[in-house]
């Protein structure tokens, strides 16, 4: 079998060498025939060039070129101390700068998502909007209030509120539906946080510090930041309004619970801590005597359930034949093939 080999132009293998900086000989250690290469006897096989591109750190399309490019850094350089050994940026720099940016990005482009919550007139169809992107990112999103889809086991928002299962392929947020909707937005960002630390935990998401570990408080901070951002909450809080009026105002405009409205209050200074746990207290009597809903479309319920994501890919592994049918109605919890046609349709 004839093997492939790649032309390179010697001066792109001269420039991605000196870019690298390479020690002469460990890189001759590693491609023994890199001479050869450059002097055109002899042209390295895709592998042999792959290998190269990998170890000098060079991006594999640029030594394809016919000209060496001019890399210049992406952000202004202010360093004032230049070394004759970086007069040109090293690669080590410029993918950090690339890393750097791409992250960037994603956030702003993240935080606009955010955002976007307080232009929806309820919270349910904030709390959508966030689990959408979530599940967007890549993140099996399953919100229920029962055990399966057995309506006449509850599950008890006192017991917990939520959990994470993190893993590299398939990253898991349950949320339990049977808290109030504003309550959902606070455990969602709480079980993002975990994902981020890569650890699976299962949370009753107080937004009080109580006796929780620095893991629990940790995520607490990052939730109430992610949907209660300090410089949002300082431009928006009127210090002279009546508490009854402005508490219930800041938490329609961030759709977030009372309670977190209330320990943000307390975070950043708009409330004495003596006066924080009566208030605290107050309210959480309050909200526990507000009637909860009940009922909605089963099939919207269904995709909320085991998450929109999931349910695309089982029902599309179903119809091609790789998962069985009772396996797709048992992962579902249904009972009936017609059922899962129905959704299916739907």
């Amino acid at each position: 079998m004839t093997t492939l080999r790649v032309p390179v132009q010697p001066k792109i293998l001269d420039w991605a060498e000196t870019r690298s900086l390479q020690d002469g000989e460990l890189l001759r250690a590693h491609f023994p025939k890199l001479d050869d290469w450059k002097e055109g006897t002899v042209q390295p096989t895709l592998k042999q060039l792959e290998d190269f591109a990998s170890f000098t750190h060079t991006p594999f399309g640029l030594l394809m070129l016919s000209e060496p490019p001019v890399e210049t850094l992406p952000i202004p350089d202010f360093r004032s101390m230049p070394s004759e050994r970086f007069e040109r940026p090293s690669p080590d720099l410029l993918e950090t700068i690339y890393i750097c940016q791409e992250r960037q990005d994603w956030y702003r482009d993240f935080m606009r998502e955010i955002d976007e919550r307080r232009t929806y007139p309820t919270w349910q169809e904030a709390l959508r909007s966030f689990i959408s992107h979530a599940d967007d990112a890549g993140i099996l999103v399953m919100c229920s209030g029962v055990v399966g889809n057995n309506n006449h086991r509850p599950l008890d928002p006192h017991e917990f509120r939520g959990f994470a299962l993190a893993d590299p392929i398939a990253p898991l947020i349950f949320i339990n539906g049977a808290d109030s909707k504003s309550a959902q937005m606070f455990t969602l960002a709480h079980e993002l946080a975990h994902l981020w630390l890569g650890s699976t935990a299962l949370s009753d998401v107080p937004v009080t510090n109580g006796e929780q570990n620095e893991t629990e408080l940790w995520c607490n901070r990052v939730a109430a930041e992610m949907l209660v951002p300090e410089s949002e909450f300082s431009d928006t809080f009127n210090t002279n309004a009546d508490q009854d009026i402005e508490i219930p105002r800041m938490s329609r405009i961030f759709k977030v619970s009372t309670l977190v409205i209330i320990r943000r209050m307390l975070d950043l200074g708009y409330l004495p801590s003596g006066e924080y746990w009566d208030l605290y207290h107050r309210e959480e009597d309050r909200l526990r005597r507000l009637p909860k809903s009940s009922g909605g479309n089963f099939f919207l319920t269904q995709a909320a359930r085991t998450s929109k994501r999931f349910t695309r890919a089982l029902i599309i592994s179903t119809l091609e034949g790789h998962t069985l049918h009772r396996d797709a109605l048992r992962y579902l919890g249904l009972t009936k093939t017609e059922t899962f046609d129905k959704l299916v349709s739907g």
